[in-house]
């Protein structure tokens, strides 16, 4: 059993790169590259005061409730009651169902370049109703997989981690180089500042969206226990996978920058156009088309484990009393069919807004904002949460802690998280200068509107719960402010009970004192009634 338990203890550098291929996204990319050289300023600004909090926070949260299910529900729920830890894991489900629609515009996109006409693929990206076609004939596809079972699509998710991300993204960085290396010309300047004139408020607005690049940091948290001597190692760990992560960022950012002129950059396709100039510049323009369905496999993948995989989350919550039977509901294999369906049913009618947004780069950019803003909502609140759990919880056992002793530690890493998180939430309400996003009404409403819909939803149901709504093979374990007054109640009557046994066999003794009928100091009993005297 040692021996067992030895190989299944995860190195450093293994998880390390684990927490990279979780979050790292070539599909950002353009996104950043409109900054030139202060993009890197962002990314570290980004990495400094979200990346690194999130993954240490969860890390500590994760081991604190390893043995309990719920996820941010449990560390929320512990820390502010069942309303916000049931907001939080509301906004972390729906912020992955309308991030379906932007990470398939942008598998689309790639499908689109698939062909060797640059024009032809251009004008066929551009195409709205193209894409809309796409992203839902691919969603529903994932979705019907789904249902049937999931179990092969965890080798699909590595091989398309690998092949549609970790690849490319090296694969971009070299053309970058050896561009440079001979004489290619640069469209990025590199003696520009690295630190943006924060004067211009419209350079922060759209580096909002970078806190998103490093969304889900909070799940290599459940390997915490994987780790030999989690806390010393699994910080390494964090360091390290931050620095990978911020490294292919930069690097392929600038090698994005160098090939295309910032005012020709576009959200959604210029990933790809920046390949086929670097694979034309090197008379290699054959690679385009594979390079294309590369990324389109890496982002099918990535939507094949998403589709799934949050609305377990909720399906665990909801078979706890906190959903209505309707959304407990599964297949003949265990699968949560309602919900994915109520999902699917969602993905569809944002995917509609293609045809009121002005193109396809504002729809992408608009969703992408609404995501950032109810994704950072759950941050702020697993933030701070863990911040209050070091004094309403202060005796649980913390397998991986951050600080040695005391709350400063704590205080600094969760407040820089907090104060991140909360920046980045104002201003990704504000629509960006460089990107053109229709009308501001436009913009704002569909922002204001969409999150306050998404906030106050979970509330009602939580109000309109019924005690019918609990599963009873449901086996979620209480909290423990629930567990507290449980135990007192119990304390309370088992001392009550055991008073009054005691009263009563008080005055069984002393009863037949008084009626004169108590036995002899003698007597066959051994009993002695205290101050009667025997019969004499």
């Amino acid at each position: 059993m040692a021996n067992i338990k030895q190989t299944v203890k995860l190195g450093v550098f293994t998880l390390a790169i684990m927490n990279v291929t979780a979050v790292v996204s070539l599909r950002g990319l353009p996104a950043e590259a409109v900054y030139g050289m202060s993009s890197a300023f962002y990314y570290l600004f980004a990495a400094i005061v979200f990346l690194i909090p999130t993954s240490l926070v969860a890390a500590e949260l994760a081991a604190m409730f390893q043995d309990k299910q719920g996820g941010v529900f449990r560390w929320v729920g512990e820390a502010y009651g069942k309303k916000l830890g049931f907001l939080a894991i509301w906004v972390q489900w729906i912020e992955s169902t309308i991030w379906y629609p932007t990470v398939l515009t942008f598998g689309a996109v790639s499908i689109a370049f698939i062909g060797m006409n640059d024009v032809h693929d251009m004008s066929l990206a551009n195409n709205k109703y193209y894409t809309l076609v796409v992203v839902l004939v691919i969603y529903w596809l994932a979705t019907f997989i789904s249902l049937k079972g999931m179990s092969w699509v965890g080798k699909v998710a590595k091989v398309g981690g690998l092949v549609g991300t970790i690849i490319p993204a090296g694969l971009l960085i070299v053309l970058g180089i050896i561009y440079l290396a001979t004489g290619g010309h640069s469209n990025m300047d590199f003696h520009s500042s690295f630190f943006p004139d924060l004067t211009n408020f419209d350079n922060v607005v759209l580096a909002a969206s970078i806190f998103l690049f490093y969304a889900g940091m909070e799940m290599g948290g459940i390997h915490v226990k994987d780790v030999n001597n989690p806390s010393k190692n699994y910080p390494k760990a964090v360091f390290i996978g931050a620095l990978i992560t911020v490294l292919i960022f930069v690097l392929g950012t600038f090698a994005l920058g160098v090939i295309i002129p910032a005012k020709d950059i576009s959200l959604t396709q210029s990933l790809l156009v920046g390949f086929d100039n670097y694979f034309r510049y090197i008379h290699a323009s054959w690679l385009s088309p594979i390079i294309a369905i590369a990324l389109a496999f890496g982002v099918l993948a990535g939507v094949l484990t998403w589709v799934a995989g949050p609305s377990k989350g909720i399906f665990a919550v909801g078979k706890a009393g906190y959903m209505p039977p309707f959304f407990q509901k599964t297949n003949k294999l265990g699968v949560q069919k309602n919900i994915l369906f109520v999902q699917g049913g969602a993905v569809t009618i944002l995917s509609l807004l293609f045809v009121v947004m002005p193109s396809v780069q504002s729809f992408y950019q608009i969703l992408s904002q609404l995501t950032v803003v109810l994704y950072l909502i759950m941050y702020m609140l697993m933030f701070s949460g863990a911040i209050v759990l070091r004094y309403k919880m202060k005796k649980l056992n913390r397998p991986f802690r951050i600080g040695k002793g005391g709350n400063g530690l704590m205080w600094l890493v969760g407040g820089l998280g907090f104060c991140g998180s909360l920046l980045a939430f104002v201003l990704s309400f504000i629509p960006p200068s460089q990107i053109s996003t229709g009308s501001n009404t436009v913009w704002f409403s569909v922002l204001i509107i969409g999150a306050l819909i998404v906030v106050i939803a979970p509330f009602i149901i939580y109000a309109s719960k019924k005690p019918g709504w609990v599963d009873p093979n449901s086996t979620f374990e209480p909290f423990h402010w629930e567990e507290q007054p449980a135990a007192q109640v119990a304390g309370k009557t088992a001392t009550v009970t055991a008073g009054t046994s005691a009263s009563a066999t008080a005055s069984e003794n002393v009863a037949p004192a008084s009626t004169g009928n108590a036995p002899s100091a003698n007597g066959g009993n051994g009993s002695k009634a205290p101050n009667t005297p025997p019969k004499g």
